[in-house]
C-alpha cells in the first residue's frame, strides 16, 4: 500500500470510526433512557444500569457500520474533492478504479468487524442480558427490596422494608396484597427473613397482624400470628432461561434443533435471521461501491457535487430498506431471501462498472433548468434580481 493509499484508508477509517461512535452514543442514550426503571424501581445499581444497556451496543453497531462507513466515504472523498486532490491524482495516472483501493481496503476492515459482530458479539449480548435479567428477578427479594422504599413487586403488589440486619432478616416489613379483585389484605410483621426449600421461596414473617379487606363486608378481618408464610415464589424464578432467536449464535441458525420448540412454531425466522448474518458483512461493500461510484470521479471545483451526494444516499437507504422489507417477507417464503441476495450483489456490479466506466453522475439539463427558472422566480417575488 503506498504513501497515497495510506493516507486514504487512514482518513476513512478515523472518519468511520468517529461517525459510528457518535451515532452509536446517541442511539445508545436513547435506548438506555427505556431501562432506567432498573435504578428505580428495581433497585439497582448505576454500574448494574450501565452493564446491561451497554450489552446493547453491539447490535446498534451492527446496524450503524454500513451507515457509519457511507458517511465516511463521502467525507473523504469530499475533502479529497474540495482541496483538488482528486483531479492531481487522476491526471497523475490513477484511475477512478486505481483510487477506489484504499476504499476498499477499509471497507474489508469494516466488513470483518460486521461479520463478527453478527456472528457472535450482537447474539451474546442479547444472550448476556435475558440471562442477566433472569437473574435479577432470581434475586428480586434481595435487590429490590431497598430500606426505607416502597418496591411494586406486581402490579398490584408492594412490599416496604425499614432495614436489613445481619443474617438476612429484613426489619420492619409492610405488604400491601391486591392481586384478588375480592380482597385487599394488608400485612405488618416486626421482622422477616427469605427461606426456599423444594416448594418454593418464601418471606416467613414473625410477630405482626394480617388485615384481610373482603369485597361486600364493611369491617375487615384481623389476624395477630407469631409466624406466618408469604409465597414469594413468582418473584424468585430459576436462572434458565429460553433463547429466542436474537440469542442465538450464527453456527446456531446454520443447524437449529429439530426438537427446538421455536423452531418448530416459526421456521421462518430462523431463516431469516441466518442470512441477515451472513449478508451483514456483505451491505458494506455495496454501501462503499455505490457512495464511490457516485462521488469518486474527477470532477473541477466549478461542478456541484450536490445532485451526486443526493443520489448516493437515496441509492444506499433505498437498498438497505428493500433489504428490510426482503428480510420480513423471508419469514414467510425462501424467494425473498434470493431477492435480497441478488439486489445487494446487483449494486456491487453496478457500482462497479460506473467505477471502472468512469461514470460521472451529473443532473439533467431539464432538472437545472426547472431549477434556474424556480430560483428566478424567487428572486423576483423578493424583489432581488437573479444571478446570472
Amino acid at each position: 500500500m503506498g504513501s497515497i493509499d495510506k493516507y486514504i484508508f487512514r482518513t476513512t477509517l478515523a472518519s468511520f470510526a468517529l461517525v459510528l461512535v457518535s451515532l452509536t452514543g446517541v442511539i445508545w442514550i436513547t435506548q438506555a433512557l427505556r431501562g432506567i426503571d432498573l435504578m428505580t424501581s428495581q433497585g439497582q445499581t448505576i454500574l448494574t444500569f450501565l452493564g446491561i444497556t451497554s450489552l446493547v451496543v453491539p447490535a446498534l453497531v451492527l446496524i450503524i457500520s454500513p451507515i457509519a462507513l457511507m458517511i465516511a466515504i463521502s467525507h473523504t472523498l469530499n475533502k479529497l474533492a474540495t482541496d483538488s486532490e482528486i483531479i492531481v491524482m487522476n491526471a497523475a495516472g490513477f484511475s477512478p478504479f486505481r483510487l477506489f483501493f484504499p476504499f476498499f481496503y477499509a471497507t474489508c476492515v469494516v466488513a470483518l468487524l460486521v461479520a463478527f459482530i453478527a456472528a457472535y458479539l450482537a447474539p451474546d449480548g442479547m444472550r448476556r442480558i435475558k440471562q442477566w435479567d433472569a437473574e435479577i428477578t432470581a434475586d428480586v427479594l434481595t435487590n429490590i427490596l431497598q430500606p426505607g422504599r416502597f418496591a411494586r413487586l406486581d402490579e398490584n403488589l408492594t412490599i416496604r422494608i425499614r432495614e436489613r440486619q445481619p443474617g438476612g432478616i429484613l426489619a420492619g416489613i409492610f405488604i400491601d396484597d391486591r392481586r384478588d379483585p375480592n380482597e385487599r389484605v394488608s400485612i405488618v410483621a416486626e421482622r422477616g427473613e427469605v427461606v426456599k426449600n423444594e416448594t418454593g421461596s418464601f418471606l416467613v414473617l414473625e410477630t405482626g397482624n394480617l388485615q384481610r379487606f373482603e369485597a361486600g363486608k364493611r369491617d375487615p378481618a384481623l389476624v395477630a400470628f407469631g409466624r406466618y408464610g408469604f409465597d414469594m415464589s413468582k418473584f424468585s424464578k430459576g436462572r434458565d432461561v429460553t433463547l429466542g432467536i436474537r440469542e442465538l449464535y450464527l453456527w446456531e441458525l446454520f443447524s437449529p434443533s429439530e426438537n427446538d420448540p421455536i423452531y418448530k412454531q416459526i421456521p421462518g425466522q430462523f431463516r431469516s435471521a441466518l442470512h441477515d448474518s451472513l449478508l451483514a458483512p456483505i451491505y458494506p461493500f455495496a454501501f462503499a461501491v455505490l457512495t464511490f461510484a457516485f462521488l469518486g470521479a474527477p470532477r473541477t471545483t466549478r461542478q456541484s457535487r450536490n445532485f451526486s451526494i443526493g443520489s448516493s444516499i437515496i441509492a444506499v437507504f433505498g437498498l438497505r430498506m428493500a433489504g428490510f422489507a426482503c428480510s420480513v417477507m423471508a419469514v414467510k417464503s425462501p424467494g425473498p431471501v434470493l431477492l435480497q441476495y441478488a439486489m445487494v450483489f446487483g449494486a456491487i456490479g453496478v457500482g462497479l462498472w460506473m467505477i471502472i466506466g468512469g461514470v460521472v453522475v451529473e443532473p439533467p439539463p431539464g432538472l437545472m433548468d426547472a431549477i434556474n427558472r424556480s430560483n428566478a422566480r424567487i428572486a423576483r417575488l423578493f424583489g432581488r434580481p437573479a444571478a446570472a
